[in-house]
């Protein structure tokens, strides 16, 4: 099977050596996204809410670009600094996706890269 990296200006740019996405047939992994602003590289101004508003707009910039949309994930792993801030993550997130809402996982974490609060990577299946 082979594999097709999934690349858009609309989300910020890997941090590091890896992808935005990658397509593996119907399948595409979305690398996790933190709230930065694809223009600036900068992380946005504001608490989880606006964090968690920000990444989850750049995972739907990578879905999109992948051929999909975040209706088409099936899998969702959600990373907090705090995790007392899971009550306004499901608030925001419930902004973004409609049910079925996909399968989710959610830790709290010590750290995310440049000092975010908040972080999401999806498994999407195209259609």
């Amino acid at each position: 099977m082979s594999k097709t990296i999934v690349a858009t200006s609309n989300a910020p740019s890997a941090i590091g050596p890896y992808s935005q996405a990658v397509a593996a047939g119907s399948m595409v992994f979305l690398s996790g996204q933190i709230p930065l602003d694809p223009s600036s590289g900068e992380l946005v101004p504001g608490g989880v809410a606006e964090q968690a508003d920000r990444a989850f707009a750049n995972l739907r910039a990578v879905a999109e670009a992948a051929g999909g949309s975040l209706s088409d994930c099936v899998k969702l792993t959600l990373f907090l600094t705090d995790l007392s801030q899971f009550g306004v993550v499901n608030e925001v997130m419930a902004r973004h996706f409609a049910e079925p809402y996909p399968a989710r996982s959610t830790i709290e974490v010590s750290a995310l890269p440049k000092g975010a609060q908040f972080e999401v990577d999806a498994i999407m299946v195209l259609p």
